[in-house]
């Protein structure tokens, strides 16, 4: 199946889950990648919530596959901030390897956000967003 961001924000949090643990880890991506968060998704506010976050807080990442970490696109424009470590290990929702998106050392603001993303298609990555190991949202980047 095609997967687009239109396709995940009309998914159920079952779905999505059901998707990301049937997905490998795929490569670490690498370059600029536009993002998309999923809140209440399979909902009529999934695909409003996504354009309010995209436009004011949140807009993509900027990985450096060499280096191991990627910044944050934020704000209306587009700062990079916001810098994690990317590696794989196991996924928090099933164990299985995933690439993680890890600010716990990296970042004061961000200290007990933990992303893991897997492929979902080429070029197209779903993530999760773990608080300490309460899961938040989920996420989406199209590189």
């Amino acid at each position: 199946m095609a997967y687009d961001v239109a396709k995940l924000l009309s998914m159920t949090q079952q779905e999505l889950d059901d998707l990301f643990k049937a997905s490998p880890a795929g490569d670490i991506p690498n370059g600029e990648a536009e993002g998309t968060a999923i809140i209440a998704p399979g909902t009529v506010y999934s695909e409003a919530v996504a354009k309010v976050v995209n436009l004011f807080a949140w807009q993509g990442k900027v990985f450096d596959a060499e280096k191991g970490f990627l910044k944050n696109r934020i704000s209306a424009f587009g700062f990079e901030a916001i810098v994690a470590k990317v590696y794989k290990g196991p996924s928090w929702l099933d164990g299985k390897e995933c690439i993680v998106l890890d600010y716990s050392d990296t970042s004061v603001v961000a200290h007990y956000i933990r992303d893991e993303i897997r492929l979902i298609s080429p070029g197209f990555y779903l993530g999760k967003v773990y608080w300490g190991k309460d899961r938040l949202i989920d996420f989406c980047l199209k590189f």
